[in-house]
């Protein structure tokens, strides 16, 4: 018999079904053996069935452990965000503790806390310990940092009460909060806190917890930890404080502000019955113990009286924040600063504005005030925020924003300036002008026609910078006046931006007349381009800083860039030329000083709501501001009225005994009454301030007083001279505040 090969169709058949056979056999005997396999796992398990009670149980441990399961990783998504909030650091002394010296070196005061972690848990009273404790978490030493009673409790109090009267949180959470969190309230943060607390109960021992609380709590007054709290309000050592003095500190754990002995002495001695009573409720005391301390309640230091320049303070311990937020002065945080500030320039700026705001304030309608003065470099010399620091301690210096008016003018002419299309002999036309609807008017409402730059300026026409918006606008090639203004617009922003001016400025049509909102240090940073020659001067408050050990970690003329050329000196120089008319001529005349030659702007918004004067000298820079806080109306107070009082009253005590400098482009005063001495014979004499550094610019008082005798002295010997009498004169040769004797 003869066979034949198969062909490729049927060889392909005939694997497809081996294929097939072998995949049905593999999977018939695999579903064998797991039947198999699931036959001697039930028989196995079979011998583990509960019925009943049992059952029961098991059933709720397997819900139990899946709903742990699920349970530890939501918990664990919640506590990721804690533990990275956590940082071994934050345990360190990571709390600012800042002395401020004046340019002379003294002391001119602190802020943050005054630390002494010599001072160990032991060392303090027992009295202030358990008044903490019993006010704040009395079962601090038996819960796991999370008091769960505690809260329950307070949750039913508050519920009871429809309001927060207790709080739930452990000590050990406010700690976690007051080192790694903000006091927003929300429930993400409590929810870090809680897990934070836990993080701090695992890494440190109760009493490590306890110390740091009592070291690093807020304590108002600007001081933190209990140390610094007893040294700013009972002038002791807290090892020293009586129990009606530790009650008193323990109760300004919950509301510092509010509690302050310095601000509200009856509600602090209130809050301080209450710690007395809750010690004897926590079984701290009796209430034998507590009646002395009742009826003799804490009395507090007087700190009215204190002169220290709170607004300056406030402000230069942020800037020294900033400083270590930028890695500029390392990891330590016990620091000594050397400031530029002046002592006597400042108490003549807190006279000057009580007294204009005392003599004029009411009939102008007008109650707060704020000034700075600096030098042309930036160092700020003085800052007043406002009229009683005890009564509001909001900076209006450098936190208020303000409307400029025509104080903003100067940034609008040196950009037009800097465009090369104007300068100070340009003849511009003071005439109606629009910008769709909006049509600017002068201040008495009419126009003065073609003049030159330098007038319109003095006079403070609205109109031109208006014009000048449009005209740098049309310089780039576009026709629609509407567009070219905004084009313009852009440019004065950019000029005032390079100039200082940090704060957002809206573009509006009114933006060239002061219609954006500033702060009064800017303005005097952005007036001290124009008093340098064109450089940029960022306010500065470190002359110098040293750390703890005295070591000297930054100098700001060594470790800051150097300032940068942000207008040309020509339009330095013209602009300067320009500003020096408005107080010989123009709408500053009350700013005038007597032998100096000064430059300046005001500033009037509508409605009288701001008032300003912001001028300078070759030496010094100053801007005041006058207005309300609720931006009320005042009874028609310009720039030229209060403000340029109070700028001449600071301005003309501030140049005493300083060596005058130019305004670069303006020939020098060549008025007597101008010069000054350079060198005084005499040790007491000696001490007058050298015209460059640290203490540069400052003759003392002292030496100008007994100075001025002599003038007096050698004034009426000639007077008599001539009227051809005799006279016997006697001067005042002071030696010490409050004593003076007097020669003949």
């Amino acid at each position: 018999m003869e066979f034949r090969k198969a062909g490729w169709r049927t060889r392909l058949k005939r694997f497809a079904l081996g294929v097939d056979s072998w995949v049905d056999a593999g999977l018939w005997g695999s579903g064998r053996r797991a039947s198999e396999i699931y036959e001697r796992i039930r028989s196995f398990a079979d011998r583990f069935t509960a019925t009943g009670g049992k059952r029961i149980a098991a059933e709720f441990a397997s819900e139990g452990l899946n709903l742990g399961v699920v349970g530890s990783l939501l918990m664990l998504s919640l506590a990721l965000p804690s533990f990275r909030e956590g940082r071994d650091e934050a345990l360190k002394n990571q709390v600012f503790a800042v002395t401020f010296l004046d340019r002379y070196g003294s002391e001119l005061g602190h802020r943050g806390a005054r630390h002494d972690d010599s001072l160990k848990l032991e060392e303090m009273p027992d009295h202030l310990v358990k008044a903490v404790l019993a006010t704040e978490d009395r079962r601090f030493y038996d819960h796991f940092g999370i008091d769960i009673f505690g809260t329950l409790r307070a949750m039913t109090v508050n519920a009871r009460a429809s309001g927060v009267v207790q709080g739930g949180s452990s000590l050990t959470q406010q700690l976690a909060k007051n080192l790694f969190l903000s006091n927003e309230r929300s429930l993400d943060r409590k929810i870090k806190e809680a897990f934070l607390a836990l993080w701090l109960e695992a890494r440190l021992s109760k009493n490590e917890i306890l110390k740091l609380y009592l070291d690093r709590a807020y304590m108002g007054g600007g001081t933190f930890g209990v140390a610094a709290a007893a040294e700013y309000y009972f002038g002791k050592s807290v090892k020293d404080v009586s129990l009606a003095e530790a009650a008193m500190l323990a109760g300004l754990f919950k509301a510092p502000t509010k509690y302050a002995p310095h601000v509200n002495l009856p509600a602090a001695r209130a809050r301080a019955g209450d710690v007395l009573n809750a010690m004897v409720d926590a079984g701290f005391l009796t209430a034998g113990q507590i009646d002395s301390a009742k009826r003799n309640p804490a009395t507090p230091v007087d700190r009215r009286r204190d002169s220290n320049p709170d607004y300056y303070l406030d402000w230069a311990f942020d800037e020294i924040k900033h400083l270590a937020d930028e890695g500029k002065i390392g990891s330590d945080r016990v620091l000594t600063v050397k400031t530029p500030h002046d002592p006597a320039i400042q108490g003549q700026a807190e006279k000057a504005i009580e007294q204009v705001l005392r003599q004029n304030g009411p009939a102008y309608r007008v109650k707060q005030a704020a000034t700075t003065v600096m030098d042309p470099d930036g160092a700020v010399r003085a800052m007043v925020g406002g009229r009683d620091y005890g009564i509001s301690q909001f900076n209006r210096a450098t936190s208020s924003l303000r409307q400029p008016g025509s104080s903003f003018k100067p940034f609008v002419y040196a950009a037009a300036l800097s465009s090369g299309l104007y300068r100070p002999s340009t003849v511009v036309t003071d005439r109606p002008i629009c910008i769709g609807n909006w049509c600017p008017n002068n201040y008495g409402r009419s126009y003065a026609g073609s003049i030159p730059l330098t007038v319109a300026l003095a006079k403070s026409i609205n109109t031109i910078p208006v014009q000048m918006s449009i005209a740098m606008g049309k310089a780039t090639g576009e026709t629609h006046e509407a567009r070219a203004a905004r084009i313009g617009r852009m440019k004065i922003i950019e000029t005032s931006r390079a100039m200082g001016l940090t704060t957002p400025l809206t573009d509006t049509v009114s933006l060239p007349i002061g219609a954006a909102e500033v702060t009064v240090i800017d303005m005097a940073a952005g007036y001290s381009v124009f008093a340098n020659g064109g450089k940029r001067a960022k306010p500065y408050v470190a002359i110098e800083i040293r750390n703890s050990q005295g070591e000297e970690i930054y100098r700001h003329d060594r470790d800051e860039p150097a300032p940068e050329q942000v207008l040309s000196t020509q339009v330095a120089q013209d602009m300067n030329f320009m500003l020096a008319k408005v107080p010989t001529e123009g709408t500053g005349r009350r700013a005038a000083l007597d032998g100096v030659v000064t430059a300046g702007k005001t500033g009037t918004t509508n409605g009288y709501k701001d008032a300003w004067y912001v001028g300078f000298s070759g030496n010094l820079v100053g801007a005041v501001w006058f207005g309300n806080d609720d931006s009320s109306e005042t009874a028609n107070m310009t720039g030229g009225s209060l403000p340029a009082m109070a700028w001449k009253e600071i301005m003309q005590f501030a140049h005493q005994g300083l060596e005058l400098k130019p305004i670069p482009g303006l020939t020098p005063a060549a008025d007597p009454k101008a010069m000054t001495i350079a060198k005084v014979g005499g040790p007491e004499m000696s001490r007058v301030a050298p015209a460059s550094g640290p203490g540069a610019g400052h003759m003392p008082r002292q030496s100008f007083e007994v100075l001025s005798a002599v003038g007096a002295m050698f004034k009426t010997i000639e007077s008599a001279r001539a009227r051809g009498s005799s006279i016997q004169v006697g001067i005042r040769e002071v030696s010490s505040p409050g004593r003076e004797t007097r020669l003949r």
